[in-house]
């Protein structure tokens, strides 16, 4: 009697599923942005804020048109006074996108996706700086209505306004940068408040410190910068006061983001 022996057959192992941090390395640097600007926009804190702000520039555009002269106001007068609340509340949408990972304790599942942080803090960076964009032309946008319906004259140049969206920029980046720096969001906003009010009311008490304020007040130094008016100095003053409370922030922010343990 005769057996025959079916020949053997070997399967290759099914390979491993690859961990998530390495699949996370693998996601596009546009939807880091994309995930970042929904993280923004999803929660009631985050959607209030910008509502509030784009509010703010048409109640404003309004109130010009009903209270201003009779002859019409021009569009530097309505740009002017709806960019002032929109540069001070800009700071803080920085600090809300730097902190939400520590803030709402959401760091362990970011960064278990994405372990290189450094494209993380880039992410948030390009995604504050879009929707800066966006709340800037909507404050454009009711200076624009403002002009018409009041029948008022466009004298603003293209520099000015290209300088007007640079500031905002600026301030932008020094509340993520502050965000960056405390990792606490109410820590950040009472000090992008309160720390460069302090340092204009000192330097503003001495004429020396007057002199060194023209390089380190980043307020003033954008004073030229929204005007239209730079010069090779300003231009200096600029990045050094930029360097001071937007890169130095920064930096530390930067450095502890990369090495803090999330727990």
């Amino acid at each position: 009697m005769t057996t025959t022996t079916a020949p053997s057959t070997t399967t290759d192992p099914t390979p491993a599923p690859a961990p998530i941090g390495l699949a996370g390395d693998r996601i596009p640097f546009v939807r880091l942005v994309s995930i970042e600007l929904r993280k923004m926009v999803d929660t009631r804190a985050g959607m209030w804020m910008l509502i509030t702000m784009a509010a703010i520039s048409f109640l404003v555009a309004g109130g010009l048109l009903l209270w201003g002269q009779d002859g019409g106001e021009p569009f530097t007068s309505f740009l002017g006074l709806i960019v002032t609340p929109t540069m001070i509340l800009l700071p803080i949408m920085g600090i809300m996108s730097a902190t939400q990972e520590w803030s709402q304790r959401t760091g362990l599942a970011t960064f278990s996706l994405v372990p290189r942080r450094g494209r993380v803090i880039a992410a948030k960076v390009a995604a504050s700086l879009v929707l800066s964009l966006v709340l800037l032309v909507a404050a454009g946008i009711a200076a624009m209505l403002g002009t018409l319906l009041g029948g008022g004259e466009f004298t603003l140049t293209g520099v000015s306004l290209a300088g007007v969206v640079l500031a905002g920029l600026l301030y932008t980046m020094q509340g993520v940068a502050f965000g960056a720096a405390f990792l606490n969001t109410p820590i950040a906003i009472v000090s992008s408040l309160v720390l460069p009010t302090v340092w204009t009311v000192l330097t503003a008490m001495s004429e020396r410190m007057s002199d060194v304020a023209r390089w380190l007040d980043l307020q003033l130094v954008t004073g030229p910068l929204t005007e239209g008016t730079m010069t090779g100095e300003n231009w200096g003053q600029l990045a050094t006061a930029t360097a001071v409370w937007v890169g130095l922030p920064m930096a530390i922010g930067t450095y502890r983001i990369l090495t803090r343990e999330v727990k």
